[in-house]
């Protein structure tokens, strides 16, 4: 019997999810297949209902727009991704039940764990758009000592998403508030950790760029934009052109698909070849 999962969603035909737990499967040799499945809102229900009955099946990706639609549909669903509010993961437990999982905040977070293993006298993150994207990152810094400032076009939706998910000194503003040059003076950044991050899809094939002035970003920040399509989005290209490091969205897609892996296969994915894993995705 070939186990499988798949990754849901509508549209689907964009998602890395399958070259990336296919590469894995051929690497560990395993008898399991991972593909991809168009689900509609409409279809949701009777989608879940049909792989209950599946003994091959355990479980599934969720991507937009149903990461949080799916979760009454569920039996289960863990402390983060009842925390974040969003599933982007069901697995199938040995009890039959299907348990909902968040990986997205982990797997934000794996390229910073060098970073966050460190001690810092400051912490802040500059986070560029509070829609569903922003959910999971918003809890994941918050959680590691970070002050936030949440931009976006609507303010008061900034403000309800950190009362929600990170109530304390945190801050709000405009996302143009980043497009024009300033000339801030900032205090000296040594011994803190500074980070840019777009959770918008701004800057995504399709879309236009994001509008973020460099003069922005205190000495030393990271920049990182969790768009995947281009890998190099033009706020990397201006933010690596300034000398910032930075990080890119396929970072963290490899880093929360590594959870998920091991949720639905029963073991951890090799990743001593994730270079090549990155250059087959286009990165």
């Amino acid at each position: 019997m070939t186990v499988y999962a798949e990754v849901i969603g509508d549209p689907i035909a964009q998602s890395k999810s399958p070259a990336i737990h296919g590469f894995w499967i051929d690497r560990l040799g395993i008898d399991a297949a991972y593909r991809c499945c168009h689900v509609t809102a409409d279809d949701l229900t009777d989608y879940l209902t049909e792989r209950r009955a599946d003994p091959e099946w355990r479980g599934c990706n969720v991507t937009m727009p149903h990461k949080q639609a799916i979760m009454p549909l569920l039996d289960r669903i863990d402390t983060a991704a009842a925390r974040i509010g969003a599933v982007n993961t069901v697995v199938r437990a040995e009890d039959g039940g299907l348990i909902g999982h968040n990986s997205d905040a982990r797997g934000f977070l794996e390229p910073l764990q060098s970073l966050l293993s460190q001690r810092h006298l400051f912490r802040m993150a500059r986070i560029l758009g509070a829609g569903g994207a922003a959910r999971a990152i918003v809890c994941a810094l918050a959680d590691r000592g970070f002050t936030l400032v949440l931009a976006a076009r609507d303010p008061a939706k900034a403000q309800a998403l950190l009362d929600e998910l990170a109530p304390g000194d945190h801050h709000v503003t405009t996302l143009d508030h980043f497009a024009s040059p300033t000339d801030f003076a900032f205090d000296d950044r040594e011994a803190c950790l500074d980070l840019i991050v777009n959770t918008s899809p701004l800057g995504m094939a399709g879309q236009p760029p994001l509008a973020f002035d460099m003069t922005h970003a205190p000495p030393g920040s990271i920049v990182y934009d969790i768009v995947t399509s281009p890998v190099r989005t033009p706020l990397l290209d201006d933010a690596e052109a300034a000398g910032f490091r930075t990080i890119d969205g396929i970072a963290m897609l490899i880093g929360q698909a590594a959870i998920a892996f091991a949720l639905f296969f029963g073991t951890a994915p090799p990743r001593t070849d994730d270079a090549e894993l990155r250059a087959l995705l286009g990165a």
